[in-house]
């Protein structure tokens, strides 16, 4: 599949990039972690532009996140674990958002656009609580574009930096090693911090 994301991105660009950050915002299966520093790596190469990459990535994370709200604030749970189950939509990914935005309220939804698992389904308890839709939408734009940016930065360097490759795939290839290494390593270690941050926090 990831192959076939980078000749999606390669071949229609900006509208791609627009499209699977939607749908990646409604809980399909399209990783953003995939698609903006691919994005990056085309601009580093010259196919696209930098910014309006980012806006595009920005713009497409908002509107998939209003349609996962407004499904959530009509239609409920009943739809998220039925019919969501075909696109992968688990209780437990729900329970992990519920869990991070009824700690944090509105602010989760600002910063849980930059945490891997949590930004996919935050919408969707933002809409079965009906958080303010303004508020939402606001914050939702703001978080979005900061991921985007810093996905898409990343490509964008590591792309300017491989360019002796043979062509874009090669380049992009590179580029998405390095990023999938940085989110693991990233990962792993906030695992590590938590068990020894729970102790101290109980006393």
């Amino acid at each position: 599949m990831t192959h076939a994301l980078i000749q999606f991105v390669d071949h229609y660009g900006l509208v791609a990039v627009f499209l699977l950050m939607a749908a990646e915002s409604c809980a399909v299966p399209f990783p953003s972690e995939v698609i903006m520093p691919v994005a990056g790596a085309l601009a580093a190469l010259g196919h696209l532009n930098l910014a309006a990459a980012i806006v595009a990535g920005g713009l497409g994370n908002l509107v998939g996140s209003l349609v996962a709200y407004g499904l959530a604030a009509w239609l409920g749970e009943p739809l998220l674990l039925g019919p969501g189950r075909w696109i992968g939509i688990r209780p437990t990914h729900l329970e992990l958002a519920d869990r991070w935005f009824r700690r944090r309220g509105s602010v989760a939804v600002l910063v849980g656009r930059v945490l891997p698992v949590v930004r996919t389904y935050i919408s969707f308890p933002a809409g079965l609580a009906r958080l303010d839709l303004v508020r939402f939408a606001g914050l939702t734009l703001a978080g979005s574009l900061v991921w985007s940016a810093a996905l898409a930065a990343g490509g964008y360097a590591v792309g300017r930096n491989y360019t002796r490759f043979s062509g874009p795939i090669g380049t992009i290839a590179v580029v998405l090693a390095v990023v999938v290494v940085a989110i693991v390593v990233g990962w792993f270690w906030r695992g590590r911090q938590a068990p020894a941050a729970e102790p101290a926090n109980r006393g």
